[in-house]
């Protein structure tokens, strides 16, 4: 978490009160309004290389794992990225680093009269999400970067980020959500995720449920866009743990990267990786994969960091933050913790969105945690604590289930409850704060100083 200049936090305060003001959701899907935003300041997003992240689940980790080993490369970057988790300036990055709150407000004084132009001309106006987009692409020519690493805000063919037609397109794993907007059958999110395949593009796609894949392949045919697939032309040809994380060799066609130490938790993350370095290695082999220095890869790994995936900020007693908010990437990550963690008794704290799978969530958690402390973080979009507790009661039983409605109150007793199980020696208990990324931003704020 960025620590900034009281100052620099009235200036991101009042930039995010600007901005969220202008609304979340729009009822026509067009590409129109944010097209007239980017013409107007001169298509910046043309004047640098992209690639562009799109999935249900891995899109934020894969997009730092692809910055991370551009940057080792020696290319500058432009790293676009949504939710947050604690301010603004963490979805822009500039060399792997978040946007100055400085320089942030500087490029919306220029975007902003732009925003307004736009505004005039059609009966919907642009989107938090839409002026963020043309921030982000605004910056990354002001830099100026080499390559943008953009990732898809929803779905992919009408997203405000798709105006960037990227010369690399990757899907990560797809699952079922956000059903409202994309449909409920992995063919249908396959379908309009895969509108970010471009004529002459590459897709690299990590490996998909077969109706998701059909779709995908589809649209590459259709564009005749080149296909770099796990299986075929990447896999994680081994993965063993190691202490704070796992150690992995990674099989490409155009090379194999053996015994990288990895920092993070979890089989999907070990998948990640394996898809941005097929990703890096499309980009520099301009659609064809060249070898990527063993050396460079292995450096740019060992220091990684994905903050909120299955992150470690405590130990004595351990305590993980994991912003899995819908099935699949719960169902990942309870996977991950059965297999690398060996707790005597694990807390979880829990809240999530009222919009998501809730009941399918805590049927998966049942089995990883010993008891439920329910909670409720400072979205106006979760669900009320006791409500969720009902449906938590339902799966853990009632004896399993407490209700403590701050987020930071609820940490504080999941830690407490934790301490009992643990030792001096070995680590015996452990706390789990997962549902929704707004609820890991909530505990973040109170466990990571810096």
């Amino acid at each position: 978490m960025a620590r900034h200049t009281p100052e620099q936090q009235a200036v991101l305060a009042a930039l995010e009160a600007t901005l969220e003001a202008r609304g979340f959701s729009r009822m026509e899907f067009t590409m129109e309004r944010i097209r007239a935003l980017l013409d107007l300041l001169g298509d910046p997003q043309k004047s640098y290389r992209n690639i562009h992240i799109t999935g249900t689940n891995g899109k934020t980790s894969t997009s730092r794992f692809i910055d991370q080993l551009l940057i080792a490369h020696g290319l500058k970057t432009g790293r676009f990225t949504s939710p947050h988790l604690h301010d603004i300036t963490e979805r822009i990055s500039l060399n792997g680093e978040p946007i100055d709150p400085e320089v942030l407000a500087d490029v919306y004084s220029q975007v902003a009269p732009m925003v307004d132009m736009v505004d005039e001309r059609f009966e919907e106006s642009l989107t938090y999400f839409d002026a963020n987009v043309a921030m982000a692409f605004a910056a990354f020519a002001d830099a100026p970067v080499d390559v943008g690493v953009v990732e898809v805000g929803m779905g992919g063919a009408t997203d405000s980020t798709n105006v960037i037609g990227a010369e690399v397109a990757v899907v990560t794993p797809i699952a079922v959500d956000h059903t409202k907007f994309l449909g409920s059958t992995y063919a249908e999110i396959a379908e309009v995720k895969s509108g970010i395949i471009h004529p002459g593009s590459t897709l690299v796609t990590a490996s998909q449920p077969r109706e998701a894949m059909a779709a995908l392949l589809r649209r590459a045919h259709e564009v005749g866009a080149n296909l770099v697939a796990e299986g075929r032309s990447y896999a994680v040809v081994d993965q063993n743990l190691a202490v704070g994380g796992q150690q992995l060799t990674i099989e490409t066609k155009a090379a194999r990267y053996e015994d990288l130490f990895l920092p993070l938790h979890g089989a999907h993350q070990a998948q990640n990786a394996a898809t941005a370095i097929a990703a890096v290695e499309t980009l520099l082999g301009d659609g064809e994969q060249v070898a990527l220095s063993a050396e460079v890869v292995e450096e740019a790994f060992q220091n990684f960091t994905s903050p909120g995936r299955l992150e470690v900020v405590r130990s004595h007693p351990t305590v993980i933050l994991d912003a899995a908010h819908n099935p699949a990437g719960m169902e990942a990550s309870t996977r991950a913790i059965d297999r690398e963690f060996s707790f005597r008794k694990l807390v979880g704290v829990v809240g999530m969105l009222a919009d998501k799978e809730v009941d399918e969530m805590l049927e998966l958690l049942d089995p990883v945690l010993d008891e439920v402390i329910v909670t409720r973080s400072t979205s106006d979009r979760s669900m009320p604590a006791a409500t969720l507790a009902e449906k938590a009661a339902e799966v853990f039983g009632p004896e399993r289930v407490t209700v403590i409605p701050a987020v930071d109150d609820a940490v504080a007793a999941a830690i407490q409850e934790a301490e009992q199980a643990d030792d001096p020696y070995e680590s015996g208990g452990g706390v789990l704060v997962t549902g929704s990324v707004f609820t890991v931003s909530d505990a973040r704020r109170l466990l990571v100083r810096d």
